[in-house]
């Protein structure tokens, strides 16, 4: 949901956040002011953030949820994420896996820099008009492969509509 209508539910009482954070923000109705309670426990007046651009990055965000004891560690719950949130993860350098991958410690993250050797030792490093020279390299139990595509197991749904696109939380983390 967009953060107008997640504004309008924190002010109702409800508890609001993005599908990968492991805390929250509420409104504290006596201070007329958002608390971002973090996934340390740690309570912080959203005026006191040090961190604006990225604050103001996630008020622009239109996947807030409500947070709950599912969805949200603080609140005893887990935080996933759909495969759309997955590849904005990547694109920040996150090394990120889905949940109930078979191989231990199996995660995807993206490589830079790509290169290769051709059968006559002719190094190509890549360059793509569209990907430069990256590519995503899943991390598995027989060793690193690059060039990595989503099966339709790891996007399920997604595929189906945009409402799936935007909306199904599928079970991706972070790796950390």
């Amino acid at each position: 949901m967009k953060f107008e209508r997640a504004f309008k539910l924190m002010q109702n009482g409800e508890k609001i956040k993005l599908p990968s954070w492991g805390g929250y923000w509420y409104w504290d109705d006596e201070k007329k002011t958002v608390i971002m309670h973090t996934k340390d426990g740690q309570e912080l007046d959203i005026r006191e953030t040090e961190r604006v651009i990225y604050t103001l990055s996630n008020i622009l965000d239109d996947g807030w949820v409500l947070a709950d004891e599912e969805n949200c560690p603080e609140l005893g719950g887990e935080a996933t994420f759909g495969f759309d949130e997955a590849v904005k993860y990547l694109k920040r350098g996150f090394k990120v896996k889905r949940k109930g991958w078979n191989g231990k410690d199996q995660y995807i993250e993206l490589a830079t820099n790509v290169s290769f050797k051709t059968p006559n030792d002719e190094v190509i490093n890549v360059d793509h008009v569209d990907m430069g020279n990256k590519a995503i390299a899943f991390h598995g139990t027989s060793g690193v492969q690059l060039g990595w595509l989503a099966s339709q197991s790891d996007i399920k749904e997604e595929i189906k509509n945009e409402y799936y696109w935007k909306n199904l939380q599928m079970e991706w983390e972070i790796i950390k």
